[in-house]
């Protein structure tokens, strides 16, 4: 009783090329939850080098919105549209926004993949702050990682990862 249904959803927006910071600042502006995931890269110049906060996913942000905010976010400049599964703006759950947070908050090398990665043993963290957290585990250029796949986009997460920190999900 006099419980409210929260009707916002979680949702992947395509951006236009390089426009997700101005994207995002221009949702936030309208009252838009946005989340941006960025990585700090060191990136290298002819003359210098210099660590440059970057998308985690290029050309993507996450919305969370209700019904009547839907169009708001696509008459957006810079938004592109909706990512869409038969046409549909398809919701990202909760749970997988809130496992990009907790990795970009760790001191852990993370790696955004585009396209399928082959699924291999499924794995639990069992230590660490990304405790509970499923995977897959991948051999990835000699160093043992987790992959994360985020569902409805076409990437998945490889997260550098202590073996130890492993287990095989039974």
């Amino acid at each position: 009783m006099g419980e409210v249904m929260d009707s916002a959803k979680w949702y992947a927006v395509y951006t236009k090329p390089r426009n997700e910071k101005k994207v995002y600042t221009r949702l936030v502006e309208k009252g838009i939850e946005t989340f941006l995931p960025l990585q700090k890269r060191l990136k290298q110049w002819s003359d210098r080098k210099k660590w440059v906060e970057e998308p985690l996913f290029r050309s993507y942000i996450f919305v969370r919105v209700e019904p009547k905010q839907y169009y708001d976010v696509l008459n957006t400049m810079g938004v592109v549209r909706y990512v869409t599964f038969e046409g549909k703006a398809v919701a990202i759950p909760d749970k997988q926004i809130e496992q990009i947070k907790q990795l970009l908050v760790q001191d852990i090398e993370i790696e955004a993949v585009e396209g399928y990665i082959e699924p291999g043993t499924k794995v639990v963290v069992r230590f660490g702050s990304l405790q509970g957290v499923e995977g897959e585990m991948v051999e990835h250029s000699g160093k043992k990682k987790v992959v994360i796949r985020i569902e409805h986009i076409s990437h998945s997460l490889l997260v550098t990862l202590p073996a130890e920190y492993v287990v095989v999900k039974r």
